[in-house]
């Protein structure tokens, strides 16, 4: 069995943490280095939780790249540091797996064609928690056959993008199979600004940002006489690790750029 040696860009946020455990806790994989924003030169054994972890920290990730010998990159950051991240990456031939929300389709695009260049892979989820992925699958199956649907997404009072990645994900799921449609009455006026939420091919997509959440989400579907409501809950982080490990596994395997876990969940 091939060791998969890994980066982690974002080690002390909450996700990197978790993925910092993951990898500790795998036999296959093998954390060679990490990239923090601050502590260039330093050893992540030096910060608290991370005690007994003997790994270089770098802030500049093409000095990471140039000095260490990885496979994967597990980027775990923001949009604009995750894109500048994936494509230095792909460059120094080292395959990407992001957490990270809020790429455009310009930002795919591009990524996409670096991936063709390169002849490597890249999985960008905007949610790594199976159970989020199969919410996504059952939302899109539902579509089919319930034509208005609403979208609740809540979230921990911390996160900056609303809406979340995750809904962005369902709403196009569910506009792939979906005839589109402007749902609610046709003279609908908000008394108050943003009362029925973002507009999304007509469905509407509302976000919640409380302490106390982590990561939920409830799609609403509703037609003549019945609902359906199909809801995801991550109550931790951990909740999360099991998609980033089969993004670990799947990625050194294709040579393409797969957005979104539910194209490697069978």
């Amino acid at each position: 069995m091939k060791t998969i040696k890994i980066v982690i860009a974002g080690p002390r946020g909450r996700m990197g943490s978790e993925a910092v455990k993951l990898v500790q806790k795998k036999d296959k994989y093998e954390l060679v280095a990490v990239v923090d924003h601050k502590n260039d030169g330093g050893n992540l054994s030096d910060f608290k939780g991370f005690e007994g972890i003997d790994v270089p920290v770098y802030s500049d990730i093409e000095k990471c790249f140039k000095n260490e010998d990885c496979d994967v990159l597990i980027d775990l950051t923001t949009p604009e540091v995750g894109m500048y991240h994936t494509k230095t990456a792909l460059t120094y031939g080292v395959r990407p797996v992001v957490g990270t929300t809020g790429f455009t389709k310009e930002n795919l695009q591009e990524l996409e064609d670096l991936c063709h260049e390169t002849n490597l892979g890249a999985i960008i989820a905007p949610n790594f928690a199976v159970g989020a992925v199969l919410m996504m699958k059952f939302s899109q199956m539902a579509a089919k056959y319930f034509n208005d649907v609403e979208i609740i997404e809540m979230h921990h009072d911390q996160k900056l993008d609303a809406p979340s990645g995750t809904a962005v994900k369902t709403a196009e799921m569910i506009r792939d199979v979906r005839e589109s449609k402007q749902q609610g009455h046709p003279n609908e006026k908000e008394t108050l600004a943003g009362a029925r939420g973002a507009d999304f091919d007509g469905m509407h997509i509302h976000s919640v940002r409380l302490p106390g959440l982590i990561a939920h989400q409830q799609v609403m579907f509703g037609s003549s006489g019945q609902t359906l409501q199909i809801r995801h809950d991550s109550y931790n982080r951990e909740s999360f690790m099991s998609g980033v490990a089969l993004a670990v596994d799947t990625v050194v395997k294709i040579d393409t750029l797969v957005y979104g876990l539910e194209n490697i969940i069978e």
